[in-house]
């Protein structure tokens, strides 16, 4: 058995428990193991109600798999951290990603701080992604206790969550505990149903999980005034007005928007429209036909807020007093399940990195997070696309 694995039996580990079938399972697992578990919902800020259900949900499969279990009420904090980041990010004219600042500020954030002063020696969730102790020949010092972990793809590619986990530091891996990662979905489901978790056949969430069935563009508008703009051609040509730049992202193809097509064709030899850029300070939005236009795609991209999950050896890409210091050969990408692609990252001297792809890369959306990996599945690190 892994020597890992070994020390981290007959931990105490507070799971959080959504309410779905992911979340279930692992604390059932855990429990397997020969762990002291304990169930957490997490209450945050949510639209639809829903949040009650999916307590309910939690309760009773702790119940059933005779756990403890507790609600937490982290309402204001998903508030302050995670929507008030989202209204931010799009009231600039980026496209955030409220998954990401969810897991660093709420789940890694508050939830493993307070579950690590209430007894906890892990956390765990429902999240599909595999974490290894490395016996590196050069520790990161960051490490606790001289110990590296490494954060791996899960072994379900459909279903894998490492892209929403960059942020993630050697300090927190230290109590984390992710029992999915070897498993795939129709496993997960099957291993409920045969212990009778009620969750079994629960659907997945989609989307952002507290809007429920508010749509983006509804819920920004009572925090973003509208304001009309132009909407334009890759060639310059006014073909319709929208309701202000804030409400589009990069590659969107329904437009909330008046506009007529260009006048060279009619609609029926057009293309679809995608956005292709945006212009705050004009307030216009610039469309390009055909997803396959030369406009939707970057090779080369700048990131800020990069972490690096571990540092030692060849996952350094140098200091910042120099320009371009290093370049470390990665597979990266830009969008959640986009297939990886080859590409050198390395470090400019104002802190920041450079991804430059082999292969353009489309739908590059600023606010949204940049991922590379090593060839081995590893998370090295990520940032905010600029």
């Amino acid at each position: 058995m892994h020597t890992a694995m070994q020390e981290k039996r007959r931990k105490k580990v507070f799971v959080g428990m959504s309410g779905g079938v992911d979340s279930s399972v692992a604390a059932m697992l855990l429990r397997d193991e020969g762990h002291d578990v304990v169930g957490v919902f997490m209450r945050c800020y949510n639209l639809d109600g829903c949040a009650e259900r999916d307590a309910e949900d939690a309760r009773r499969v702790a119940e059933h798999v005779g756990i403890p279990f507790y609600v937490w009420d982290f309402e204001q904090e998903y508030k302050d951290r995670v929507v008030r980041y989202m209204i931010e990010g799009y009231r600039a004219g980026i496209t955030p990603n409220p998954d990401v600042m969810c897991n660093r500020e709420i789940k890694f954030g508050i939830f493993l701080e307070k579950a690590l002063a209430t007894g906890a020696d892990y956390v765990a969730m429902g999240h599909y992604v595999r974490l290894e102790e490395k016996n590196a020949e050069a520790y990161d010092p960051r490490a606790p206790q001289g110990k590296v972990f490494s954060l791996f793809t899960a072994q379900d590619g459909n279903k894998d969550q490492s892209y929403f986990l960059w942020t993630l530091t050697q300090a927190q891996l230290a109590h984390c505990m992710f029992p999915l990662g070897e498993h795939v979905k129709p496993a997960v489901r099957a291993m409920a149903r045969a212990a009778g978790l009620q969750t079994a056949d629960k659907k997945d969430s989609q989307g952002i999980c507290f809007l429920g069935q508010v749509t983006i563009a509804d819920f920004l508008k009572q925090y973003i005034p509208e304001r009309r703009g132009a909407l334009v051609t890759t060639a310059g040509e006014r073909i319709g007005e929208h309701s202000g730049t804030e409400f589009y992202t990069i590659g969107q193809r329904h437009l909330d928007a008046d506009f007529t097509f260009p006048k060279t064709g009619g609609p029926g030899a057009r293309a679809a429209f995608y956005v292709a850029s945006k212009d705050a300070a004009a307030n216009t939005v610039t469309l390009a036909e055909g997803s396959e236009h030369p406009a939707l795609y970057k090779s080369e991209i700048e990131i800020a807020n990069c972490n690096f999950i571990r540092t030692d050896g060849k996952f350094s890409v140098g200091g910042s007093s120099d320009e371009n210091v290093g370049r470390l050969a990665v597979l990266a990408r830009v969008r959640y399940r986009q297939p990886l692609s080859s590409a050198h990252l390395s470090r400019l001297k104002n802190g920041n990195c450079v991804l430059v792809f082999e292969k353009p890369q489309k739908f590059v959306a600023s606010g949204q997070s940049a991922v590379w990996y090593s060839e081995e599945g590893e998370v090295v690190g990520g940032g905010v696309i600029l």
